[in-house]
């Protein structure tokens, strides 16, 4: 995938569910993995002929993890000329050395997020933007479906009222394998997950299950995504049309 492909995908969905307003400052959450980095490419592209003007900064949440490397991805970040700062924790010493957690990912994923808001709102972010893309909504809603027993998934925007902030997900319209095609042809440096349970969690299972879908039936990943899109998912702001995004631009 082109860079004008992936920004033509993100301000698909900006437009038409109205991520970004003039003024925002928006933080871009990096893991060092390639989605995060395709964001960051994907929003500082966008930042430069979008008719609403927003500042950018990215954000890497440091799980305290031996060999964990970020000089690559400031390099570039000052390419991309958006401001980065790194959030020293010990989540990896909590989780494994004083908790030994068997099942860690869903106290993780609280504790990174919640350093990571606490970071965008000291640096004075209104929004923060996650790289969830079309497959991850598509696994999100079939663990919904099998350990949850509701069509769900996460969505496009979201207000955390407790926090006074807002959740984007730019590249909701990106296959992954079209982030895997860009992280390769613009050689994004990729800082590989140092999680013990990486590739062994239930998300590693729907992902498994999508792909023979995918194979027994080609386009399920597609049709799934877009009885997700058109399902009226309570939370889910209002998608605007072709002729509404024109209106509003």
């Amino acid at each position: 995938m082109k860079l004008q492909q992936l920004l033509s995908f993100t301000r698909k969905a900006v437009d038409e569910y109205q991520m970004i307003e003039a003024g925002d400052k928006i933080a871009v959450g990096i893991s060092g993995g390639k989605d995060s980095l395709t964001l960051l490419y994907a929003l500082a592209g966008l930042r430069r002929f979008y008719p609403k003007p927003f500042d950018l900064i990215a954000i890497t949440v440091d799980l305290g993890y031996e060999k964990f490397h970020t000089e690559k991805i400031e390099a570039l970040c000052q390419e991309l000329d958006v401001p980065y700062h790194v959030v020293k924790t010990d989540i990896a010493r909590i989780l494994f050395e004083e908790r030994k957690e068997s099942n860690p990912c869903s106290l993780c994923a609280k504790m990174r997020k919640g350093a990571l808001n606490e970071a965008v709102k000291k640096l004075g972010c209104n929004k923060v933007a996650y790289a969830h893309h079309k497959d991850d909504i598509v696994e999100t809603m079939i663990l919904s479906l099998i350990f949850e027993g509701r069509f769900h998934s996460f969505s496009p925007k979201s207000y955390l009222d407790r926090m006074d902030l807002t959740v984007i997900r730019p590249m909701m319209y990106v296959n992954e394998a079209d982030v895997i095609g860009f992280q390769r042809k613009y050689e994004l440096p990729v800082e590989k997950s140092r999680c013990p349970v990486d590739g062994l969690t239930k998300r590693q299972y729907a992902k498994d299950l999508i792909h023979q879908l995918e194979l027994d039936h080609p386009g399920a990943k597609q049709r799934m995504f877009t009885a997700i899109i058109n399902g009226n998912i309570e939370g889910w702001p209002v998608r605007l049309t072709r002729e509404e995004v024109k209106s509003s631009s």
